[in-house]
């Protein structure tokens, strides 16, 4: 298996680099997350200028026609830099619904306004009682003559104060953890109706609750088929999921490098720690880890592309090593640091931070280790 880059993907690693380096280093980055958004429409906008929020839609509706490796390179080059903007939520999720949906075409304006980044939309999927359940869904949509009117409660919606359009998933019909009965239905975030409750997550990202009282949606705002939006919601969040584990591998390697750099400069008892055969041993096993987990990145993204029969098992397998290797590789960067690890002012910190939101989206470790193995038991 050739696991080397194209031109274009070595470009697309480089441009990405670069910007991290030169407009989005660790103190401009750590600015927005305290901001009132949380987010940069400048940045954002440099985003759709470099052309990354057309990764991953086709060449028809106006993208690049990204490949899985296209997006593994994205989102690992994202994890390395500590990228904290919505591109998994607005782009992959909320784009990705409505790109992958069988009437696409007529949503073409909004997903050209999300490639010019004019545009942030978000996923409302979550409920309180779900837990990490995608199907498990109070939330209710009634029709009503040509309409339907929404009703419920979704919770964790990212960039929910920022976005301009949300795709809510509602029950229309079937009992509540029925993948059968569930719809898809594109809002305006400022709908009458819609209230939001705000808050912050470990690593930064700006959520929210959202809650829906009688909001009217018009019967051309579903999207996809009425009751039969689970194969499309499944389809997309594994592609996310992906993602997010491709954004882990950059991310641990950021903490592996830093950690053994510090290790040649901090000194104890006049001699650098990274002489200390035990610190060696130990950065030489987050050496090992994080290989093992770009490994199985690369098998799986492969896969995607190849349209293996092994997809489901590759993306269970790897969100649970993802989830066990974030944290082993966190606490040793963060043990090797010493005190300094867990300052606000050194980023070491923040990088953990960021893989232990990563291990909780989609379903984390304990419950992703499940599912493969009732995968695997058939």
């Amino acid at each position: 298996m050739d696991f080397d880059l194209t031109q274009e993907q070595q470009m697309l690693k480089d441009s990405v680099s670069r910007f991290t380096q030169e407009t989005y280093d660790f103190e401009i980055r750590r600015k927005i997350v305290e901001s009132d958004k949380g987010t940069s429409q400048e940045i954002w906008s440099q985003f759709a200028e470099l052309g990354w929020l057309a990764v991953p839609f086709p060449e028809a509706q106006g993208g690049m026609g990204g490949s899985a490796v296209d997006l593994m390179v994205l989102m690992e080059a994202f994890g390395k830099g500590l990228v904290s903007e919505p591109f998994v939520t607005s782009a992959l999720l909320f784009g990705g619904l409505l790109s992958q949906s069988n009437n696409s075409d007529k949503f073409l304006n909004i997903i050209e306004a999300l490639i010019a980044g004019n545009l942030h939309g978000s996923f409302a999927y979550l409920e309180r009682q779900s837990r990490f359940e995608l199907f498990d869904v109070k939330t209710t949509a009634k029709r009503q003559d040509n309409a339907f009117i929404l009703n419920g409660e979704k919770t964790v919606v990212f960039n929910a104060q920022n976005t301009d359009k949300l795709i809510v998933l509602a029950r229309t019909g079937g009992s509540q953890t029925d993948e059968l009965g569930v719809s898809l239905f594109l809002v305006d975030r400022d709908a009458e109706g819609i209230s939001l409750t705000p808050y912050q997550l470990m690593d930064g990202q700006k959520v929210a609750n959202i809650t829906f009282n009688n909001v009217v949606v018009s019967e051309q705002a579903v999207v996809g088929h009425i009751d039969q939006a689970a194969g499309l919601v499944k389809k997309v969040i594994n592609h996310a999921r992906v993602a997010i584990c491709a954004e882990a591998v950059g991310t641990m390697e950021k903490l592996y490098t830093a950690t053994v750099e510090y290790s040649k400069i901090r000194k104890q008892f006049d001699t650098p720690i990274g002489s200390f055969q035990v610190l060696q041993h130990r950065m030489a096993d987050m050496f090992i880890e994080y290989e093992q987990a770009k490994s199985l990145l690369f098998r799986t993204v492969c896969s995607m592309d190849e349209q293996s029969d092994e997809i489901e098992k590759n993306i269970l397998a790897l969100k649970t090593l993802i989830g066990r290797i974030g944290k082993k590789i966190g606490g040793d960067a963060i043990q090797i640091h010493g005190g300094m690890g867990v300052t606000d002012e050194l980023d070491i910190g923040h990088y953990v931070k960021r893989l232990m939101t990563i291990n909780t989206t989609f379903g984390d470790m304990d419950y992703t280790q499940q599912r493969f193995a009732d995968y695997l038991l058939g």
